[in-house]
């Protein structure tokens, strides 16, 4: 009878393979993990920075009904998506005259000290006396002449149809 060689692994290639997937399997757990917390991370700031742009246009729609910028800072507690998100607004004046720096900052939680998770700046004029409904339409703004047609455009053509017709 003749022998069958024997089927299957041998067990130093069985403890091979299991410490190869004991070495993986770990690593992939600490990626998907980071992947995780990265995705996190970035949702806190998206939703920072729209609670700053937020609080950026209530500075100027404020300011507009006051007729006066925020002078030196405030800050306070916003909810946003089920959580407390601190927020500060800050104004300094530049070296421009009439124009001030707002910086908007905003963090999660309770701890106003902490690094915030986005800033956001911006500079607004100091002059708010400012006519902000748009000019009305006119004859003169669309860019055709209001001297009764004439213009230095018209009057080319008006010389090359007279050479045409001459010929």
């Amino acid at each position: 009878m003749p022998s069958v060689p024997a089927r299957g692994f041998t067990l130093v290639e069985v403890m091979v393979a299991l410490a190869v997937v004991a070495i993986a399997l770990p690593a992939l757990l600490f990626t998907l993990y980071q992947q995780a917390d990265g995705i996190e991370y970035l949702r806190d700031r998206s939703q920072a920075q729209m609670i700053a742009a937020n609080k950026l246009s209530e500075v100027r729609l404020s300011s507009r009904a006051r007729s006066s910028l925020l002078q030196g800072s405030e800050s306070g507690f916003s909810e946003f998506a089920g959580r407390d998100w601190f927020w500060r607004v800050a104004s300094e004046a530049t070296e421009v005259p009439q124009f001030f720096r707002i910086e908007v900052s905003v963090g999660l939680g309770d701890d106003p000290e902490a690094q915030p998770l986005q800033t956001l700046v911006a500079f607004m004029s100091a002059d708010l006396a400012q006519d902000t409904d748009p000019p009305e339409q006119g004859a003169g703004d669309t860019g055709e002449p209001t001297d009764g047609g004439e213009s230095d455009s018209g009057s080319d053509e008006d010389t090359q149809q007279d050479g045409a017709s001459g010929a």
